[in-house]
C-alpha cells in the first residue's frame, strides 16, 4: 500500500456535519499529528475566516490551527490580486471572502466601477444583490465564484449551495463565472505549495465526487472517497473515473496511515 507524505481534507460531509462530527474524524487526524504527517483543510466554504473555521474543529475535538486551513475565499482574492491588484469587487458573501479580499488590499467600495464580482455563500442573499451582481457583469465586471457546491451537507440535509446561488446569475446574465474552489485547480495549487508537496506525494481525502475528488484528479493527485456525505457508493458508481481509495468512513483508513 502506498505512503503518502501529506493530506489534503475537505471539511463539509468529511470531517463534520453542519455541528456534528462524522465518526472517525477526530480519531484520524489525531494519527496524521501521531505519525507527524502535514495537513491542510480545503474547504469551499466561503462564509468563515481560517481562524474561525480552526475554532470550529478544535470544538469539535479535531485538532486544527488557522494554519491548517485553506479556504476558497483566500484562494479567490489571492487569483483576483493577480489579476489587477487594486480591483474594485462587488461581493455577494459572508465575513470570510470580505475579510479576505481586504486582507489582500483589494477594494469594496460603490464610488466607482465594478472589476470583479465575487459571488460566495451569502445566507442572507436578497433579490437587490442579485440585481446589483447582474448589473455589474452586464456594465463589464468579470464574474468570479468562489466554488460549484449546489448542495452543503447539514445536519438537517443537503442545503442549497454555493453552486445554486451562483447559477442565478448565470441564468440571468447569459456569463458563466471562473470557480476558484474544489474542482478546479486554482485552490488545489495552492494548498500544494503551502503544504511543500508534489501531487504524488498528497492524498485528497474528501466525500462529493465532483468537487473533492474531481479536485485531486484534475490536480493529479491519489484520491480516497469516504461516504459520509454527498456522494453514495450507487453514484459512484456510474462515474467513469473512479477514486484510487473508497472507505464507509475514515476509520477504515487509519491503520492505513
Amino acid at each position: 500500500m502506498k505512503q503518502y507524505k501529506g493530506y489534503l481534507i475537505d471539511l463539509d460531509g468529511t470531517m463534520f456535519r453542519g455541528e456534528e462530527p462524522i465518526v472517525a474524524a477526530v480519531e484520524f487526524i489525531d494519527m496524521l499529528n501521531k505519525k507527524q504527517l502535514p495537513y491542510l483543510f480545503i474547504t469551499n466554504n466561503s462564509s468563515k475566516t481560517q481562524k474561525e473555521v480552526s475554532d470550529k474543529l478544535n470544538h469539535l475535538g479535531i485538532y486544527s490551527t488557522p494554519e491548517h486551513v485553506v479556504t476558497t475565499s483566500i484562494a479567490t482574492a489571492k487569483y483576483i490580486k493577480n489579476k489587477k491588484q487594486n480591483a474594485n469587487c462587488y461581493v455577494i458573501g459572508e465575513t470570510g471572502i470580505n475579510k479576505a479580499l481586504q486582507e489582500e488590499g483589494l477594494e469594496t467600495s460603490s464610488d466607482r466601477e465594478y472589476d470583479f464580482v465575487v459571488v460566495g455563500i451569502d445566507r442572507q442573499i436578497n433579490y437587490e444583490k442579485y440585481a446589483n451582481a447582474c448589473l455589474a457583469i452586464q456594465n463589464g465586471a468579470t464574474f468570479i465564484s468562489t466554488n460549484s457546491d449546489v448542495v452543503i451537507p447539514d445536519e438537517r440535509g443537503l442545503l442549497p449551495g454555493n453552486g445554486a446561488l451562483t447559477s442565478v446569475i448565470t441564468v440571468s446574465t447569459g456569463q458563466m463565472p471562473t470557480f476558484i474552489g474544489k474542482p478546479e485547480t486554482v485552490i488545489m495549487d495552492e494548498a500544494l505549495s503551502i503544504i511543500n508537496l508534489s501531487p504524488e506525494e498528497t492524498l485528497m481525502v474528501g466525500d462529493n465526487y465532483d468537487t473533492d475528488i474531481l479536485a485531486g484528479m484534475n490536480a493529479g493527485m491519489d484520491t480516497l472517497m469516504a461516504f459520509t456525505g454527498v456522494t453514495t457508493r450507487e453514484q459512484l458508481s456510474k462515474k467513469d473515473r473512479l477514486p484510487t481509495h473508497q472507505v464507509d468512513n475514515l476509520s477504515e483508513w487509519i491503520e492505513r496511515i
